[in-house]
């Protein structure tokens, strides 16, 4: 498998961050450069996304490209969204491989069959849509104005790396690393005892439920939520964001 792209910045304990769908290794913000000021972040742009648009990998493979890129340093591991369910992949297969988790706004999965069914057919057709149209400036529009973002300031949304993405990119990650393609993890959850962060926006209600049920499942988790915010809180909110995870980081 190829290797997944890079940025990196900040100096001292190496975080590796994984970003959400449309987003690349530029879509940090003010959130990454603060984590910046006190970790060494080596941030990746996921299969489908950016200049790792040719790569179409599960899951799973995702997760070992993600371990490949820390090159055996210890490392915590950071993942929102897309990034989220991908870092939890890792933290669930790999269980040594890293210090600690942070989340943003992720889910173990959809676990009742049918419903994930169902996501998988709309992944996969909103997949087909994209290509059809073949409007990457439209469908960033259209996906930024869903309810999950509505609080999300537009100069916050980081549209400039987003639109170094590709439709054909999204699309395969769309049909190969979409909710529906996900395993769910729930009855994995209690055998992880990597210490772990869950952020979620007040705003984000269904992931605040995911994601107290995620957080009770642990072995050692932390749910912290944040206000004034939805899916994307730590753009709408980066310095509280920020602070929480340095915070817990530092203890």
């Amino acid at each position: 498998m190829s290797s997944l792209a890079t940025d990196q910045w900040g100096s001292g304990s190496l975080i590796v961050a994984c970003h959400g769908f449309t987003q690349t290794a530029q879509s940090w913000g003010a959130f990454g450069e603060l984590l910046g000021t006190r970790h060494r972040v080596l941030a990746v742009d996921l299969p489908g996304h950016g200049r790792s648009a040719s790569i179409a990998t599960s899951l799973e493979e995702t997760a070992q490209l993600v371990l490949a890129v820390a090159d055996g340093e210890p490392f915590d591991l950071l993942g929102y969204s897309l990034g989220g369910r991908v870092a939890l992949t890792l933290a669930l297969t790999e269980p040594t491989a890293l210090q600690r988790l942070i989340l943003i706004g992720a889910t173990p999965g959809i676990a009742d069959p049918a419903a994930r069914g169902a996501r998988k057919e709309a992944d996969d057709a909103l997949a087909a849509q994209i290509e059809a149209e073949d409007d990457l400036e439209a469908f960033l529009e259209r996906w930024l104005r869903q309810p999950m973002f509505a609080t999300l300031a537009r100069a916050n949304g980081a549209l400039a790396s987003r639109r170094t993405n590709t439709v054909g990119g999204l699309a395969a990650s769309l049909r190969t690393l979409g909710v529906g393609n996900q395993e769910p993890s729930w009855d994995q959850l209690g055998t992880l005892l990597t210490p772990t962060l869950a952020l979620v926006g007040i705003g984000d209600t269904r992931f605040t439920a995911t994601n107290l049920a995620m957080v009770d499942a642990l072995g050692d988790a932390t749910l912290s939520l944040i206000p004034g915010a939805r899916h994307a809180c730590h753009l709408e909110q980066p310095s509280l964001s920020a602070h929480l995870v340095l915070d817990w980081l530092d203890r």
